[in-house]
């Protein structure tokens, strides 16, 4: 495969003002990568590059690998209740005024975004102050919204697409495949017509038995939907034993039960032959489909069997996410890992950022993760973001 970096001048052409304010941001995960990392008695504050807002729990699709609502899906059984716990536009506005001097990247997501109900104008404020705001969606309900969203100047949309339409919408459900399309149509049009460059549109698919073999038919259609990125997750996969570990090195450790992680524990990584795969990604690499192409991660050719056959062989290790990264919940929890929200290291309502970062929950939980065998948990072997910043080990 293709290094991911091979696609920067093709991103960097489109658009040179939003790549210059994304470089910063990444830039703070790059340092967080080469410097010795800081615990207690440091403001690690100063060095966010990347918030997560999710906004809300509620989805309205029940797509099955789904970590929340899937066949496992953390939100199953308790979407209800929990969805009365949303914040209002005020709390986030608040927490906005504090991080907006940094400049960094934000990135929305839920549930389905478009549900939360204040989503635009609180959109339109960050924009305001200056923030890059990337909203990730299901898709679905964008087309009703093309014309606000391009006026609105969101900066990308990161749209979930994992098939072409039979296959696609066996795993998010019937006339999704539909509905996502028109959407991205819409934007376009609505880009064009109001001479307008913002948002960066992206596809996101996830890699997983039920899909893996459709994955060039859906690059081909892709090449109608004048996009601007598409990228291929090789997916967030676990299994009983890397669970069951986790579960006892965090209450060992850090003194908190976990739940989210088997949520991930869902099967659809076995049977996938990863020298077909390794393929099928080569080839839609080697075309061109008129936007660049990344996976992530990527992987030397014989490597993608381990991948998902080996589901405890450490690919990439020393994540950095807690030195330079936040996610903030609908209910205000703050914490570092976007899939696994178990430990909690403050809540908004009740603290500010800057003390959240820098209290003993947020310093403990990095203490703890930088003395741990490969600066990474157990449970942190396929995690998306881990992929995404952690070190590439020699030989993957």
């Amino acid at each position: 495969m293709k290094g991911n970096n091979a696609v920067i001048p093709a991103l960097l052409s489109k658009n040179i003002k939003l790549a210059a304010k994304v470089a910063v941001s990444l830039s703070k995960f790059a340092k967080a990568q080469i410097f010795p990392k800081k615990n207690f008695g440091y403001n690690h504050f100063k060095n966010l590059g990347l918030v997560y807002f999710k906004l809300t729990g509620a989805c309205n699709l029940r797509c099955v690998m789904c970590g929340q609502y899937g066949d496992k899906g953390v939100m199953n059984d308790c979407a209800a209740e929990e969805n009365k716990k949303i914040l209002p536009l005020e709390t986030w506005k608040k927490f906005i005024d504090e991080i907006a001097p940094l400049k960094l990247t934000t990135y929305i997501w839920g549930g389905e975004p478009f549900l939360y109900p204040d989503l635009f104008p609180l959109c339109r404020y960050m924009v305001e102050k200056g923030l890059v705001v990337s909203v990730n969606t299901n898709g679905t309900l964008m087309e009703k919204h093309a014309e606000q969203i391009v006026r609105d100047k969101w900066a990308s949309i990161f749209v979930s697409l994992d098939a072409f339409k039979d296959v696609n919408d066996e795993l998010r459900g019937k006339g999704v495949y539909d509905k996502v399309i028109a959407g991205l149509k819409a934007i376009d049009r609505e880009k064009k017509k109001q001479k307008a460059k913002y948002p960066m549109l992206a596809l996101v698919t996830v890699v997983t038995n039920k899909n893996y073999l459709d994955l060039e038919n859906l690059a081909e259609a892709s090449k109608e939907y004048n996009i601007d990125l598409h990228i291929y997750n090789l997916g967030t996969y676990t299994n009983d034993n890397i669970v069951a570990t986790q579960k006892r090195f965090m209450k060992e450790k850090l003194d908190t039960d976990i739940d989210c992680l088997e949520a991930y524990n869902t099967g659809y990584n076995k049977g996938i032959d990863g020298q077909k795969l390794h393929g099928i990604l080569q080839n839609i690499q080697n075309k061109n489909f008129g936007h660049p192409i990344i996976t992530v991660p990527t992987l030397n050719p014989e490597k993608t069997h381990t991948y998902y056959a080996e589901l405890e062989t450490p690919v990439r290790n020393h994540c950095v996410v807690p030195w330079c990264q936040a996610n903030v919940n609908y209910n205000g929890d703050v914490h570092f890992c976007a899939d696994y929200p178990d430990y909690i290291i403050g809540n908004i309502k009740n603290q500010s950022i800057k003390e959240i970062v820098n209290g003993d929950r947020a310093n403990l939980f990095r203490k703890t993760i930088n003395e741990s065998e490969g600066g990474m948990f157990p449970g942190c072997l396929r995690c998306y973001q881990n992929m995404l910043f952690g070190k590439k080990i020699k030989g993957y």
